[in-house]
């Protein structure tokens, strides 16, 4: 069967795949009880405390998208009728406050402009105001491309709200922005496996704090998911990580498999993770500074609060989504439209992390992109 041409994938998710990770996904079937598959599965587990910085945290590795890990929050910490304060800076905050709200959880969402955060100030006077079970913070809204300054809100929320919890929405950041979810006191970080992780989609993946997982256990009421719920996986995660077989439901075995690569590639890597970091900021300028340079203006309204695993940019005077994304297309990049319902039209948004940001060097994605984006403004007849 011949393989059809390929563009390079340069949206925020999927991402481009490690050869390794993708060889991970072509192994031949093997029983999620066999003890092949117990050692990766225990040692990956190992390895996302590491990676998320939470040496005491319990993982969970279930299949599913990241948006399984907001069910999993919701369903398993927030009590019908209890009070939730969601730190919105897009889209993915809409669709997180609709999730909670599904499990019963009454929601207030402290929003900003388009590109913009809420302030720390707003976010004590909302804390001061009512008492909240849960505080949800987005880290990296791929909807506007906004940074959320999250050591700063964990500490606000622990001096004025000690008892709430904070769930941290990492879908878009975990192994590319500075997470210390145990130092800065997370109680719940939540990623997808297809972003700055570097894994094929399907793996829902978090890591929950001892105090979070004593307010699962001890809830008042039932948790109102079966497949999510903390109870039923938390004996099946820690016999993985004892190197025992044990059942639920059925791992995604291939995944998990790719899981490990990817995160050996990660944790046993040559640079650290803070270097790991560094290499994402220094990627995201070059690609925001080439922008800028020619002319057009990022989404975030400051470059403090904008993510450094895409850059959201709008379109220049004159340059439409149906014209432009197709040219680039043509020369072989995929990058993605706008997201936000009230403003898609008007802003494209390009991914850079992972293999796209770490092995550049070799691979030359971001030239490639940057090329195709610059060729493409010029032939929609945009003067740079």
């Amino acid at each position: 069967m011949p393989v059809p041409s390929r563009k390079l994938l340069m949206i925020p998710g999927p991402i481009e795949f490690d050869s390794d990770v993708l060889a991970a996904m072509a192994t031949p079937a093997i029983g999620h009880v066999d003890p092949v598959f117990i050692e990766k599965f225990g040692a990956s587990l190992e390895m996302l405390r590491k990676v998320f910085a939470a040496p005491t945290g319990q993982p969970f590795v279930l299949a599913g998208s990241g948006t399984l890990t907001w069910d999993a929050t919701a369903a398993n910490l927030v009590e019908p009728g209890e009070n939730v304060l969601v730190i919105n800076t897009g889209i993915f905050g809409d669709w997180f406050a609709e999730c909670i709200e599904v499990y019963g959880g009454k929601t207030d969402s402290l929003r900003a402009l388009f590109g913009d955060r809420p302030s720390l100030e707003q976010i004590e006077v909302a804390l001061k105001a009512k008492t909240y079970k849960l505080v949800t913070i987005t880290h990296v809204d791929t909807s506007s491309g906004v940074l959320q300054n999250v050591e700063d809100i964990s500490a606000l929320v622990k001096r004025v709200s000690p008892n709430t919890l904070i769930a941290l929405d990492g879908v878009c950041s975990v192994g590319a922005e500075v997470i210390k979810q145990e130092e800065w006191g997370i109680d719940v970080v939540m990623t997808g496996s297809q972003k700055a992780l570097g894994v094929p989609p399907g793996l829902a993946v978090m890591v929950v704090s001892k105090r979070a997982i004593d307010v699962a256990i001890n809830r008042k009421t039932a948790p109102t998911t079966y497949f999510a719920s903390f109870k039923k996986w938390l004996p099946i995660m820690q016999k993985y990580e004892a190197r025992q077989a044990s059942y639920f439901a059925t791992p995604a075995v291939q995944l998990i498999l790719a899981l490990n690569v990817a995160l050996t590639q990660i944790v046993a890597a040559q640079t650290t993770l803070d270097s790991r970091f560094e290499e994402h900021r220094v990627a995201s300028k070059r690609v925001k500074d080439a922008l800028e340079s020619w002319g057009l203006k990022i989404v975030p309204v400051s470059r403090e609060c904008a993510a450094n695993t895409l850059t959201a940019v709008y379109y220049p005077a004159g340059v439409t989504g149906a014209d432009f994304l197709p040219k680039v297309g043509a020369r072989g990049v995929v990058l993605a439209g706008g997201l936000h319902p009230d403003h898609a039209a008007k802003y494209f948004r390009v991914g850079h992390m992972n293999v796209s940001v770490m092995n550049d060097s070799l691979n030359g994605h971001l030239d490639k992109t940057l090329n195709a984006i610059k060729a493409a403004l010029q032939e929609c007849g945009f003067k740079l």
